[in-house]
């Protein structure tokens, strides 16, 4: 009986830790596998005959977010179909101008210079095609200088005003400002930029003489030019980034008269109606601010 007990304590004991609910850890490991599936579609030409289609209606657009990599020559076709924004910038450059009045005085033919302006155009009839409207201003150096004090010069002596003043020369060179408005219709192909345009510009001579006042002569005074010429001009842009542009210009002004006047004395040195060709070669560059 004993034995019996103890064996079936064993067997009762052994079958309730066999029950007992045991903590196990579990990892479980997921392959995911994605999938990509391409289509190509390609456009096949159909003849539908006696089948009639009604239009789509669209009944309304939604664009939310959209960022699309736009070229440099993307954004310049959509600037030129605009057509409604002004482009403006400043230019600066250098050149030579040839005077055929200037010629006799001097040996040098061609006198150096720089050049300042600004400028502001708009896309017109074609968006390839501009009108742009410049202003610009020159200063030229000197290839001659005149003075009396110093040495004998072509234009030494006493002169007299229309109401017989004497006026006594002293000093005079080219060196002088220039003031030019300019209007010129631009063609744009690819890079190269033609143009061509007309021109209205003054250029500021000065020669001083000696002049009396209070019946001696003894005073230093100005004989300015101050007429308006008139010319054309020709040449291209090209443009090596997205704002600079290299520009190439010839231009010609016809100078009637050539005066040098003062508004206290009726007197001027040079014949009236002499009409002289002024000729300029001019290299800059272009920089678009908008």
């Amino acid at each position: 009986m004993k034995k019996l007990i103890f064996f079936l304590l064993i067997l009762f004991y052994t079958c309730f830790q066999a029950q007992r609910k045991k903590t196990d850890t579990i990892y479980i490991y997921e392959k995911v596998i994605v999938y990509d599936t391409i289509y190509l579609e390609k456009a096949i030409n159909l003849t539908f005959k006696g089948l009639k289609f009604s239009a789509p209606q669209i009944a309304a657009i939604e664009l939310n977010d959209l960022h699309l990599p736009i070229d440099f020559q993307d954004n310049q076709n959509l600037r030129k179909k605009s057509g409604s924004s002004f482009h403006y910038g400043i230019q600066a450059g250098i050149g030579f101008k040839k005077a055929s009045w200037a010629e006799m005085l001097s040996q040098k033919n061609q006198q150096f210079g720089q050049n300042f302006g600004i400028w502001i155009s708009k896309n017109i009839i074609n968006p390839n095609f501009s009108l742009m409207f410049s202003a610009h201003i020159h200063h030229w150096n000197s290839t001659f200088d005149l003075d009396a004090n110093k040495q004998e010069t072509y234009l030494d002596g006493l002169y007299f005003s229309e109401d017989d003043q004497p006026l006594l020369f002293q000093r005079f060179n080219n060196k002088h400002f220039e003031y030019i408005l300019q209007l010129k219709a631009v063609y744009e192909w690819k890079k190269i930029r033609p143009f061509a345009g007309i021109l209205a510009g003054q250029n500021v001579y000065k020669m001083q003489f000696l002049v009396p006042e209070n019946n001696v002569l003894n005073k230093l005074d100005d004989f300015k030019s101050s007429q308006i010429n008139f010319g054309f001009s020709a040449g291209l842009q090209y443009r090596v980034l997205s704002r600079f542009f290299i520009d190439f210009e010839y231009q010609q002004f016809r100078i009637q008269n050539l005066s040098l006047k003062n508004s206290a004395f009726d007197f001027d040195i040079f014949k009236p109606n002499n009409t002289f060709a002024e000729r300029k070669f001019l290299l800059g560059i272009s920089y678009q601010i908008r």
